[in-house]
């Protein structure tokens, strides 16, 4: 076993009362009180606009079914990424403790943290999913594409599939020690082990984001067919992938790069500062935020939805 998986000297900074100065309790008690009012600035404009925007997002999908009777590849996708961010938005409500931590048994936070990484991957390769078919609809596709994106429900099963075991390796690496003790919680649990963290940036943000930078590499270098529209006209009539894809990268990468420094903290044996802690918290909500815009950016932009 590795040193570094022994995580019961973790602590958040604003625990662990040791400071000395004046100015150390003054910068506490400022990145308490910003922390308090992020989470009730999220809470009272953000849950209410993306739970509002995400129902009424279901209600057109689903009176849209049961009038044709048959659901577009690019709505199904719209669909399956729409249910991913209401589930995150649920899970959010564990920001309402804060500036404090929700209290929970590690085996409880680590279910939540399960739940948390599902619905966090399946937005994201959900989303790679539709680029990918935005992309086949401008450029002649191969068979092999071909015949895979003519199967929706084949897709969203492997991409299922594949965030659930993506997922369950990231629950074994939060730790199996202490499931009974109580413990302060976050979605990404400060307890887990650092493996945790360099998964999660792994396949959570390095490969999609990879085939996002990638796909819009394609659709802006290569060069469409004569009878393809133009890339403007394109855009234009997809917007709402384009929009998401562009939220989603700039919020998440802020989000990924403070996992990393967490993990530099680990591998230190550092707690870090409550500046530190700040950061990640604000890293939080804003994530959660990009989940509310989301929904938002489809029922304006999205074609069935507008």
């Amino acid at each position: 076993r590795m040193t570094s998986h022994n995580m019961t000297w973790i602590s958040y900074p604003s625990k662990n009362f040791s400071f000395i100065s004046p100015e150390e309790i003054e910068a506490f008690i400022a990145s308490q009180n910003i922390i308090s009012r992020l989470m009730h600035c999220y809470i009272t404009f953000f849950v209410p606009t993306g739970l509002t925007a995400g129902i009424c997002i279901l209600i057109i999908f689903i009176k849209n079914y049961l009038q044709h009777k048959v659901m577009e590849n690019l709505d199904l996708f719209h669909l399956h990424f729409t249910i991913s961010n209401i589930i995150m938005i649920f899970l959010s409500f564990t920001v309402i403790t804060r500036p404090d931590y929700l209290k929970a048994t590690h085996l409880a936070c680590n279910v939540l943290s399960f739940f948390f990484n599902f619905s966090y991957l399946n937005s994201q390769y959900v989303l790679i999913l539709l680029l990918l078919i935005l992309l086949l609809k401008r450029f002649p596709p191969r068979t092999a594409l071909s015949k895979a994106t003519q199967r929706p429900i084949l897709c969203v099963g492997f991409v299922l599939i594949y965030t659930f075991c993506l997922s369950l390796t990231q629950a074994v690496l939060v730790g199996t020690d202490n499931y009974h003790l109580e413990t302060d919680c976050q979605l990404d649990p400060l307890f887990a082990w650092p493996e945790y963290e360099i998964i999660k940036f792994t396949f959570g943000f390095g490969v999609p984001s990879f085939l996002q930078i990638l796909s819009f590499t394609v659709l802006f270098a290569k060069e469409a067919p004569a009878e393809a529209p133009a890339l403007q006209q394109h855009i234009r009539t997809y917007p709402a992938a384009y929009i998401i894809s562009i939220t989603i990268f700039i919020c998440r990468l802020f989000y990924n790069i403070m996992i990393l420094f967490r993990t530099t903290f680990k591998l230190q044996k550092s707690i870090g500062t409550p500046k530190n802690e700040l950061v990640m918290n604000i890293a939080e909500i804003l994530l959660f935020c990009e989940s509310c815009a989301s929904l938002v950016f489809i029922l304006c932009f999205h074609k069935p939805c507008k």
